[in-house]
């Protein structure tokens, strides 16, 4: 078991310092919000750019990767969706958020850092189908649903037309198709500009963990622990599940299998913490409260579900054992 603290240790001690030196005032919040946008707008695509752009096409776009992961995500929102309505009866827009929080995970600021520790530069190029799944799909997807739910008429179509377009907006997917050019036309960055982008994208896992933790400071679960618990079981336990489900559910149909890596990986994703940004989405309808408190407590115990996971896959053969 030591060598699973060995990995999850230096992460969660990470956020925990984050978390701890904002409580005492040495960081504001607000200043989360800066290292944040550090992370987001300049760290983050330089590491996407770096990840792609230093491989081939082929060993980047992998079809199977994009279906199992888009797949099982559908799968945990959909059951998401369903239990919230009919077995936490829920409204309809808090069921949307129920489900957002059950199948969006948080893969560039937590899912990253442990997949790089796990299964090393790969993660790299795992982020970035990631990504391409998240803001292509599962992102617009629940927030045309929350708009559905609201019954305000043809909005959704509204909130899903300018989410794509504010996609070409987004400095992370800028970064991705970037990488995607550069590998695809095999550019090389001249060596000084390569070691600049380099510095950024090294700055990314550390800080990326740090903002985790400094967001969640001043964070309450009080009075909503029961909608916590199902949104933190539903996105820890169940989108993992599904993706596991998905995956050997593919290979028996006669899907070729993924490189071991990348099954560790998919699963691995799918059992962090739901994504940063969860609170700022549900703050539309009003439902910022309990996407925060969810946040956070999916947050605290995803550390004991992650290193159960890895213990789980340093027992089973050819997935880490």
């Amino acid at each position: 078991m030591l060598d699973i603290l060995s990995i999850t240790g230096p992460i969660y001690i990470t956020i925990a310092l984050g978390y701890f030196t904002t409580r005492q005032g040495l960081f504001a919040r607000t200043d989360m919000r800066v290292l944040g946008q550090f992370v987001i707008n300049l760290a983050l695509p330089a590491l996407l750019f770096n990840a792609l752009a230093q491989r081939n096409l082929s060993d980047i776009f992998n079809g199977r990767y994009l279906l199992v992961y888009a797949t099982g995500s559908l799968v945990a929102m959909g059951l998401g969706l369903l239990w919230a309505r009919r077995g936490a009866h829920q409204d309809p827009t808090t069921s949307v958020y129920y489900a957002m929080g059950m199948s969006c995970p948080n893969s560039g600021f937590v899912g990253y850092p442990i997949a790089l520790l796990v299964i090393g530069p790969v993660a790299g190029v795992m982020l970035g189908l990631n990504m391409i799944v998240e803001n292509l799909l599962l992102i617009p997807l629940t927030l045309a649903l929350a708009e559905s739910a609201t019954g305000s008429g043809g909005r959704w179509h509204t909130v899903l037309r300018q989410s794509l377009v504010n996609l070409f907006r987004n400095p992370m997917v800028l970064g991705l198709m970037a990488g995607f050019t550069a590998s695809l036309t095999e550019w090389q960055l001249p060596s000084p500009v390569a070691r600049t982008v380099t510095m950024f994208a090294q700055a990314s896992a550390a800080l990326s963990l740090f903002v985790i933790g400094g967001s969640l400071a001043g964070l309450h679960i009080k009075g909503m622990r029961r909608q916590v618990a199902q949104i933190a079981v539903g996105k820890l336990l169940l989108h993992p599940a599904a993706m596991l489900a998905v995956l050997l559910l593919a290979e028996a149909a006669g899907l070729p299998p993924m490189e071991p890596h990348l099954r560790v990986g998919v699963v691995l994703t799918a059992a962090c913490p739901m994504l940063g940004i969860f609170p700022i989405l549900a703050q539309r309808h009003g439902r910022d409260g309990l996407a925060a408190a969810a946040l956070l407590g999916a947050t605290v115990a995803s550390f004991l579900s992650i290193s159960v996971l890895l213990w789980v896959f340093k027992q089973v053969p050819g997935w880490g054992g």
